[in-house]
């Protein structure tokens, strides 16, 4: 399985606001935004951002500013609104417990950044995580040997606890009417109003 590619998280982020790639990398630095979840590095981010301009997802524009340099500011196009919204609504995620914590948690940071619903988003994850579950119960159960047994008893506690945090954080997120991203909304409307 190839690593997790921020190409999606950085549509939405240009879906939310158009910006500058020192604006970008803030969001992933960030610990009250991705910075607990991604680890990206200055090449890194203008790598996806090239590859994602040539491939028609977003275009960039030199903007003056006035003591500094020329910035190129970067705006989604419809191909990359497309590509984001497939993202947004993927129907079979992956059941990998690194990919839950790096792509499902970019998904619901985006989802919230742009007011989208995240039930949805919720339901998949949990489905596609109880039928590896299931599946993980059917192989241990046919298990040769001590050491698969436990090793499969370890995937299937972790997948469990998973599970149990998708479902607890999902009623959460219902009751509390988005009460997280609306606090990261208001503190970026502070910081622009300053």
């Amino acid at each position: 399985m190839s690593r997790p590619v921020p190409d999606a998280v950085i549509l939405g982020l240009l879906k939310a606001q158009p910006s500058h790639g020192y604006d970008l990398l803030e969001r992933f630095r960030s610990e009250e935004h991705l910075g607990h979840i991604w680890r990206l590095s200055t090449s890194q981010l203008y790598a996806v951002l090239k590859r994602l301009e040539e491939a028609g997802a977003i275009q960039g524009t030199e903007v003056e500013v006035s003591d500094a340099p020329a910035r190129r500011e970067y705006h989604i196009k419809a191909a990359g609104e497309q590509q984001l919204h497939q993202w947004l609504l993927e129907k079979q995620p992956s059941a990998s417990l690194h990919r839950i914590r790096v792509i499902f948690l970019s998904r619901l940071y985006i989802a919230w950044l742009l007011d989208h619903p995240v039930n949805g988003i919720f339901q998949n994850q949990i489905a596609i995580c109880k039928k590896q579950l299931k599946d993980f119960y059917t192989v241990q159960h046919r298990a040769n040997s001590e050491i698969e047994h436990a090793a499969l008893d370890l995937v299937i506690n972790q997948l469990s606890a998973v599970i149990d945090w998708l479902e607890t954080y999902q009623d959460a997120a219902k009751s509390d009417s988005y009460l997280r991203s609306n606090n990261f909304k208001k503190k970026d409307n502070a910081k622009e109003a300053q």
